[in-house]
């Protein structure tokens, strides 16, 4: 049986990695392992090591605590969690929309967030 721990982290893995459009064979190269053992840690069936977290954070350029980011809010009442849904990268239309808002010119981007936030208020 999977630990919802592996779980976490695994999909953090797997968005990560999908975020900056790096496959499975790669990241897997990166790191010096098969592709279909990076499958079995993104779906948690095959716990990480220390060492091997550490190797696939610097892979994939983000601190090794990034994948146990949202891992506190899983244990919240509903009532005490944000209004952000908690499996947000595990949607593939808001994966879209980051890695689009991120490929737009910082000045441009700015403009967008503003405009963003203003609709949000409205709503």
């Amino acid at each position: 049986m999977t630990h919802p721990v592996d779980v976490h982290v695994g999909k953090r893995v797997r968005h990560r990695r999908w975020l900056i459009g790096m496959t499975q064979q790669q990241l897997a190269e990166q790191v010096g392992i098969k592709f279909q053992q990076i499958q079995k840690y993104e779906t948690g069936a095959n716990r990480v090591s220390a060492s091997r977290l550490w190797d696939i954070a610097d892979a994939l350029d983000v601190p090794v605590s990034f994948f146990f980011e949202g891992l506190e809010d899983a244990d919240r009442p509903e009532g005490e969690k944000s209004m952000v849904p908690a499996d947000l990268m595990g949607d593939k239309e808001a994966l879209d929309l980051v890695r689009s808002y991120y490929a737009i010119p910082e000045n441009q981007r700015r403009r967008l967030f503003e405009l963003a936030r203003v609709l949000s208020d409205v709503a």
